[in-house]
């Protein structure tokens, strides 16, 4: 095999802000190949961390059957993911047409054909070989502002793309700048592991300001499956309820106000049990957020300031978050954000007594904890004169 030896040294970085200078015998080689794979099957470990995290908020393991499908304009592949235990039970699928959501512990199948929320491209997560080919095919073609370095060691390349453009670039097919207003930080991050045995990568890091991914794949198997073979619906078990994505623009039901709001005991980030009877205050905030929602990170410092405003006596704050439900994703969110008001774990229970199936979500309890006031979403200024106005309305 041809060895990338470029100085008579052992390790090789170039770092550079021009595609045209990467290295591109080497990755056009591993390119070439990967445009080379028609079907992939492979076992694939993916990881989902919050920046500052150390513990992943999620790991999935699972069995994907990938097919290129140069029909398909969204990302130019279908696949499915199975579950390991059981290689007809499937988790999720797209056939270039529809994606579908397997709930199996409610039979249910949910199917979305795309229609119901207009994007410049379909949300579909790409399988790893068609991710790890748009990846690398960027960084040969882009005249973006990119930086590149390349490592040789024993048996792998190490290849690491950092995007410096004023948006976050993601990959579904192709490159795509994503507008994110509660981006903070627009640097994309790439890093891919490719074995010398091959020349095909085995591992992808994603890192942009809000999240960490990690996908790494073994076992593969390539060329062995024929997408003419591939229908989707094969893996819909016929006693499964089908439903199709519609798209909900009403606000949540306002039914809650009036009512006194249900108690609750939950777990904050140290494992402590935090209860509605614990807070005393006049008035009550209870904000439901999730970890990695845009909106609700942007509440954050309107909610610290209220915190600091306001007398505890006269007004106390809560977030409960319904996302990750994990401890230590709390304590990294609290440090990473300074947050200076309570933050709890959220539970199903919790999330259904209050119909809080989005985020973010505010209550304004009053002293008799009596829901006084909901509001849905979050505008910076207008959602802020909106919860401070009321809140000194009851004072």
């Amino acid at each position: 095999m041809n060895r990338l030896i470029l100085f008579p040294c052992f390790l090789f970085i170039i770092n550079t802000i021009h595609a045209q200078e990467i290295p591109k015998e080497y990755l056009q080689k591993v390119l070439n190949k990967l445009e080379g794979i028609e079907s992939a099957s492979y076992y694939n470990v993916s990881k989902t961390w919050e920046p500052g995290d150390t513990i992943p908020l999620s790991e999935y393991r699972q069995l994907i059957n990938e097919y290129n499908n140069p029909t398909d304009s969204t990302i130019g592949a279908s696949y499915i993911a199975l579950d390991l235990d059981d290689a007809k039970k499937l988790a999720f699928g797209y056939d270039g047409h529809v994606a579908s959501h397997m709930f199996h512990d409610k039979k249910g199948i949910m199917i979305d054909d795309f229609t119901t929320r207009p994007l410049p491209f379909r949300l579909v997560g790409p399988p790893f070989s068609n991710y790890t080919k748009s990846i690398i095919r960027y960084a040969l073609n882009t005249n973006d502002n990119i930086s590149t370095e390349l490592k040789e060691e024993k048996d792998y390349y190490y290849f690491k793309l950092v995007i410096n453009e004023d948006k976050q670039v993601e990959f579904f097919g192709k490159d795509y700048k994503i507008d994110n207003p509660y981006c903070l930080d627009p640097t994309s991050s790439y890093e891919i592991w490719i074995s010398k045995s091959n020349d095909l990568p085995y591992q992808v890091r994603r890192e942009m300001y809000h999240n960490i991914s990690i996908n790494t794949c073994s076992d593969v198997e390539i060329n062995k499956l024929s997408i003419s073979d591939f229908k989707l619906s094969d893996y819909f078990p016929k006693d499964y309820e089908i439903r199709k994505v519609r798209e909900n623009r009403a606000a949540p039901t306002s039914s809650l106000v009036g009512q006194k709001a249900t108690a609750w005991t939950l777990k904050d980030e140290k494992e402590q049990d935090i209860s509605l009877s614990d807070f005393k205050s006049k008035v009550l905030l209870v904000q439901f957020t999730g970890i990695g929602c845009g909106p609700c990170q942007l509440s954050i410092p309107f909610l610290n300031k209220l915190k600091s405003e306001f007398k505890t006596d006269d007004l106390d704050i809560v977030a409960i978050e319904t996302w990750r439900r994990k401890a230590h994703a709390l304590q990294n969110y609290i440090n990473r954000h300074h947050i200076n008001y309570k933050l709890a774990t959220g539970t199903d229970e919790i999330v259904k007594a209050y119909q809080a199936s989005s985020a973010p979500i505010f209550f304004i309890l009053d002293e008799n904890r009596i829901i006084r006031k909901m509001i849905t979403g979050y505008s910076k200024d207008s959602t802020d004169k909106d919860i401070e106005n009321y809140i000194k309305g009851l004072l």
